[in-house]
């Protein structure tokens, strides 16, 4: 059944490739796999294999890459992506030899890709669970491990119409999950090679923010560099807000409270999605506020006219892609986008900063974000009244704000070390 729904779904994949730019990417990667990797495989080289869906998976194996990098020369990295979106942005990440597609699923995909590469060993992160490519790599005796998975009750495999297909889970020569629920799961199936370990997903987010560029164009936007007056009184910095990978729902609510706010918030937003129509879309909602592009400042700096503007503007607007990990450094409080859509973004990446994080109610499936509601650091809203009522108290007495960033900031140094304790399983 399950090599018949994956046949069906390539025919699927081939149609769409005719009509969608990002399926057509693909269609296409998964096509030319094989090839770049009859290319580029050294047949004298040990593999680690890493398996990423997308770019969030990614950043959940990075640290497990780039520790073995470090430590284990000898190996050779192969990273392999199912989704444009991962693979179109990493595919020069200088952490691996090899980056491709993965080619779809069937059995003559599987065999000719592990003929070709012949891991010593295999990483799958989070939710990747490829049948025939994990029978193959058990019936090759080739250690297999499942990283930051996590595991629900509604889940297929704990179904019983998903009985047969829950057999693929013991492929797996260790599974190094989330949390003690996912643990209990996996042994009802009668999996006990299991280790909480938390998500790996905390150690790379400190790593970013030890790494976070300092931002000349921002710090003029919310006056860092502004400490005193022509009279040499100190001058009052204002309150900053900063809203990350932002979708038009989440938008409608915080640029509403902001275009009326009568307290002094500086607002960056870095939506999700940049292009013109949705940027003019985000300035038509700011009607009471001056609003500058980053590139726009990028372009016209140093000039004292550029930086005046920018030290005068309200918002500003980050239209550009790499930037807001670390830009979260610069706010008091932040708001992760994407909860009254298919789900939320990262809201580790802000919290690490020591900042309450606000998001949307689509957020249950994020174990992240539930910890952090539940310990105060996060805050769900559930509208544009709820959103007001918490940021008007929040204005109202700043050292809440100051306590529940120290709480957020906390649980994240608190949640980092599964990089260490995966390393200290494998003893490599």
């Amino acid at each position: 059944m399950y090599n018949i729904v994956i046949y069906l779904y390539l025919c699927g994949v081939a149609i769409a490739s005719l009509f969608n730019e990002k399926v057509r990417k693909m269609w296409r990667g998964e096509r030319q796999a094989i090839n770049v990797l009859k290319e580029k495989v050294d047949p004298k080289a040990q593999y680690v294999w890493f398996h990423a869906a997308s770019l969030g998976e990614f950043e959940q194996g990075r640290p497990l890459m780039e520790r073995l990098r470090r430590d284990h020369p000898e190996y050779k990295i192969l990273l392999t992506f199912f989704s444009p979106s991962g693979y179109e942005v990493r595919k020069n990440y200088e952490g691996a030899d090899i980056i491709c597609y993965l080619p779809l699923d069937t059995i003559s995909n599987a065999r000719r890709f592990l003929r070709t590469v012949r891991p010593v060993m295999a990483f799958f992160i989070k939710y990747e669970f490829w049948y025939n490519y994990l029978h193959i790599l058990k019936h090759r005796n080739v250690p297999v491990y499942s990283v930051s998975s996590i595991f629900r009750p509604e889940q297929v495999f704990f179904k019983w119409y998903g009985h047969q297909y829950g057999r693929v889970l013991k492929c797996f020569t260790r599974f190094f999950v989330q949390n003690e629920e996912s643990r209990e799961l996996l042994k009802k199936l009668g999996i006990t090679d299991v280790d909480v370990v938390g998500d790996t997903r905390f150690d790379r987010v400190l790593q970013i923010k030890e790494q976070a560029k300092q931002l000349p164009i921002v710090e003029t936007f919310i006056g860092m560099k502004a400490e005193s007056d022509e009279k040499g009184v100190k001058l009052e910095k204002p309150a900053v807000f900063v809203a990350g990978s932002s979708w038009p729902p989440d938008e409608e609510i915080f640029l509403r409270y902001f275009d009326n706010c009568p307290t002094k918030w500086k607002l960056i937003i870095a939506p999700h999605v940049i292009g013109e129509d949705h940027l003019k879309q985000i300035e038509s909602l700011l009607q009471n506020r001056r609003v500058v592009r980053y590139t726009k400042m990028e372009d016209e700096l140093p000039s004292e006219a550029a930086s005046k503007m920018l030290a005068e503007a309200d918002v500003l607007i980050i239209d550009c892609f790499g930037l807001l990990s670390s830009i979260y450094r610069y706010g008091q409080v932040a708001y992760v986008g994407g909860g009254f859509g298919v789900g939320i973004h990262n809201v580790v990446e802000a919290a690490v900063w020591g900042v309450p994080v606000f998001f949307g109610p689509n957020n249950q499936r994020f174990q992240e974000a539930q910890e952090l509601k539940h310990n105060g650091g996060g805050i769900e809203i559930s509208g544009y009244d709820d959103f007001a009522n918490q940021m008007n108290q929040m204005t109202a007495n700043p050292e809440t704000i100051s306590k529940l960033g120290t709480i957020a900031g906390n649980y994240v140094n608190d949640s980092t070390g599964a990089t260490e304790k995966i390393f200290r399983y494998l003893n490599l």
